[in-house]
């Protein structure tokens, strides 16, 4: 391995690690603390094949989309533009909270149960759906691993992608191999009964926020309104039959969550100032980009992209944001990739971008100022709108 792709793959591993400090993870959060909790009274042989598991479930995803990133040029994210993926997602996510809230196991064949196969088959099954829950949008690091490595040849690639994978695995591999430092937590009781119950919740939400890309517009209010509110009845029943004190702050935490969750993604909480009048940038749009004879702050989204709608709930959402663009005269174009577009997806790759969230700053003449990937503060937005003035009178 040459020194520069030897840099790259511990880049890629840091990015894998980072990964899980994003929101777009939190769906596979219930699988991992799952991974984790399930192999803390476990031997270590048994401990360490459990850990093995999970990294080869991981690793094998990864180096799946590696293959498929080599072999057909696919984007990272590019998966869930498939609505046979979305809903067969949303269905193993609603399936799996149901079995979280029933405390039981996968099922699996016999055949499997005769051999022991779930011993071995849970952890990699963990794996490998956390690595694929990962993967709507981009984090730290890894817009420029992705943009090095699709320059690269399959073998670079394999690795590449297959460095992310361990590098995402690392922390829980790291638990399930020590689980002592899970110590310092209270001791289990009620209150873990709460915390389970509350991951079944968090699945649901999940399996939903996918499903609202294939189902009808019309029917996403009204099912986060009922989630919301079933899960704030069962804060309250909950929080009235606990008789100890950990499980009622398990409870009253879980439900202060959601009832905040709810009222800043219901948009109760913007202002004039806080608003950004987004207008929608088709594929018929694109060329004329360059005539619009005013700054231009493009973003690329998707309904599955999680990342994406924390950005539109913050940094887009912040006063600062919106006083720049209305002080550098700059129009708000919304990309939207929820499902293939190759005119929209050429746009993004001409840019340099390889995945969702993505920005960029436009100047008067289209000219681009600045690429914002990831998550980013609204800091460093209104800095490369600021740019657009520099640039005003440049010829």
């Amino acid at each position: 391995m040459n020194s520069l792709l030897f840099i790259q793959a511990l880049l890629a591993a840091g990015a894998g690690l980072l990964l899980n400090l994003t929101p777009c993870v939190l769906p596979a959060v219930p699988l991992k603390v799952r991974a984790v909790l399930r192999e803390a009274g476990e031997r270590q042989a048994v401990r360490l094949a459990s850990a093995a598991l999970f990294t080869a479930g991981s690793v094998l995803f990864f180096g799946s989309l590696g293959l498929a990133t080599a072999l057909l040029q696919w984007r990272w994210g590019v998966l869930f533009q498939s609505q046979t993926l979305l809903i067969a997602l949303s269905a193993l996510l609603a399936a799996l909270a149901v079995l979280n809230f029933s405390g039981r196991s996968l099922p699996l064949p016999s055949a499997l149960v005769t051999l022991r196969g779930r011993r071995l088959f849970e952890p990699f099954f963990s794996g490998l759906v956390s690595a694929l829950l990962s993967t709507p949008c981009t984090g730290p690091l890894l817009g420029g691993v992705l943009v090095f490595a699709v320059t690269q040849p399959l073998a670079n690639i394999l690795v590449i992608f297959v460095s992310i994978g361990l590098g995402l695995a690392a922390p829980y591999v790291v638990l399930i191999l020590r689980p002592s430092l899970l110590k310092r937590l209270p001791r289990a009781g009620a209150w873990t009964t709460v915390v389970q119950q509350s991951f079944g919740w968090l699945l649901l939400a999940a399996a939903l926020f996918y499903a609202q890309s294939v189902l009808p517009a019309a029917w996403a209010t009204p099912l986060w309104v009922v989630l919301l509110a079933t899960v704030l009845a069962w804060a309250v029943v909950t929080l009235w039959r606990a008789s100890e004190r950990s499980a009622r702050s398990a409870a009253l935490f879980v439900g202060a969550t959601a009832a905040a969750l709810g009222y800043f993604g219901s948009g109760l909480s913007q202002s004039a100032e806080t608003t950004i009048a987004w207008q929608p940038l088709r594929a018929a749009d694109v060329a004329a980009l360059p005539t619009l004879g005013r700054p231009a702050l493009v973003e690329f989204t998707a309904d599955w992209c999680i990342n994406c709608k924390v950005l539109e709930k913050t940094t887009y959402e912040d006063k600062n944001v919106v006083a720049a663009l209305k002080r550098t005269g700059a129009v708000a174009l919304r990309v939207d990739l929820t499902h293939p577009n190759p005119v929209l997806e050429h746009l993004l790759a001409l840019h340099g971008g390889v995945g969702l969230p993505f920005a960029i700053v436009l100047d008067h003449k289209g000219r681009e100022v600045q690429t914002l990937s990831g998550l980013f503060t609204s800091a460093t937005l209104v800095q490369a709108l600021n740019k657009t003035l520099t640039q005003e009178n440049s010829p």
